[in-house]
């Protein structure tokens, strides 16, 4: 009998963590097992199918070079826990979604930069934070993300006041904003990797958002077939 599908999902160690409830839901629709991974949630990276780094507090501006002036909530336990989990998951091929901080993080790792605050930035954009699906994102023609959404153009909600400013190495963007700002970028090593930079597990109603949990546990599951032991 085939074993599930498991799919680590880090994120903040607090009990009551509703973005970690919405992404098990969302995962479970996609026919998935969420584990989840915190300061607080130790789990075997190798016990793992597939990785989602989720939302969350800023990352430490001294892992990108940028300003430790800056008013920015920080987690440097967490900050090394992704960062650990990002390696594992580059040196073995475990697909993997960023979500929001974890698109930056993964950006991060790879060598890229981010903006510290978009919020002067902004022009054609609302600042004010939502959960639904009220600002618009632009599509790469062609690209992978383009293909799971079925679209170009999406709705999505908006929590992030940080975004990439310069690709990490074997990242492309894929999504923007009105304003030009990075909402998304893929993989270009032909690696399973996405991040976004809104909450998809806070639009899982959505088929073209459901469909990001989908594509996850679609490419684990090729991984695992590709291994001596799937």
């Amino acid at each position: 009998m085939a074993t599930a599908t498991r799919v680590a999902v880090t994120g903040n160690s607090r009990r009551w963590s509703p973005s970690w409830w919405c992404t098990r839901l969302a995962l479970r629709l996609a026919g998935a097992e969420a584990v989840r991974v915190s300061v607080r949630h130790e789990v075997p990276e190798t016990a793992v199918d597939a990785l989602i780094i989720g939302g969350g507090d800023d990352i430490s501006p001294e892992h990108y070079g940028g300003e430790l002036s800056e008013p920015v909530r920080l987690d440097p336990e967490r900050d090394e826990l992704e960062m650990r989990w990002i390696h594992h998951a580059l040196d073995t091929g475990l697909p993997m979604l960023g979500i929001c901080r974890g698109s930056q993080l993964i950006n991060v790792v790879l060598g890229g930069q981010l903006y510290q605050d978009i919020r002067h930035l902004r022009r054609l954009t609302y600042n004010r934070p939502g959960l639904l699906p009220t600002k618009q994102v632009r599509l790469e023609q062609g690209s992978a993300l383009a293909r799971i959404c079925e679209r170009e153009k999406l709705r999505v909600n908006s929590l992030h006041h940080q975004a990439v400013r310069v690709p990490g190495d074997g990242l492309r963007v894929v999504g923007r904003d009105l304003d030009e700002l990075t909402q998304a970028v893929e993989s270009t090593s032909g690696q399973p990797i996405i991040g976004v930079q809104w909450h998809p597990e806070y639009l899982f109603y959505l088929p073209s958002q459901l469909r990001l949990f989908r594509w996850l546990v679609e490419m684990a599951q090729v991984e695992k077939q590709k291994s001596p032991t799937g």
